[in-house]
């Protein structure tokens, strides 16, 4: 599609990640599955890949809504498989994150965790999964983590998004 280009986003479980960009104006398509990096510690970890239209909705709205619908502050014992993080597809993209992310430190009380690594490959989940908040709206999971996300996304960044069902 003439026009797009995409960034990966880790931000805990990828059901949650999927949902909240799938809200998004001008993101086109939302890839949910696993990412590595090229990096010390290339594991795996739960991701999507969002394909959007800069011309529609930018990096620096992407990153700021990334960094607001997960806990881009906090660390804890699973952060190999939910890592906090921004793969990049070009030299070009880590300079525009990297500017983007410094950005935004200011808006948070702590230090912002998330990382930004060079992409190195994806698996996709398995169909069972895919939209699992699209297929599952009324599901406990939906309830309990997806649906505070997108009433949250609604209330910051109501002006940005298709629909939400919070």
């Amino acid at each position: 599609m003439a026009g797009q280009t995409k960034i990966a986003l880790g931000g805990g479980c990828h059901w949650c990640t999927e949902a909240v960009f799938q809200s998004l104006k001008g993101v086109d398509r939302v890839e949910q599955g696993y990412v590595a990096s090229i990096d010390e510690n290339s594991t795996f970890s739960e991701a999507v890949i969002v394909h959007f239209n800069p011309d529609l909705i930018s990096l620096q709205t992407l990153i700021e809504v990334h960094l607001h619908t997960h806990k881009s502050t906090s660390a804890h014992s699973m952060r190999d498989r939910y890592r906090s993080a921004i793969y990049i597809f070009s030299e070009k993209q880590s300079e525009e994150a990297r500017n983007i992310l410094n950005g935004f430190q200011t808006e948070f009380e702590n230090q912002l965790i998330t990382e930004i690594y060079p992409f190195s490959e994806f698996k996709t989940s398995r169909e069972a999964i895919q939209n699992y908040y699209l297929k599952n709206p009324e599901r406990p999971f939906c309830k309990k983590f997806i649906d505070p996300k997108l009433k949250l996304l609604q209330e910051k960044f109501s002006n940005k998004t298709k629909f939400v069902k919070a």
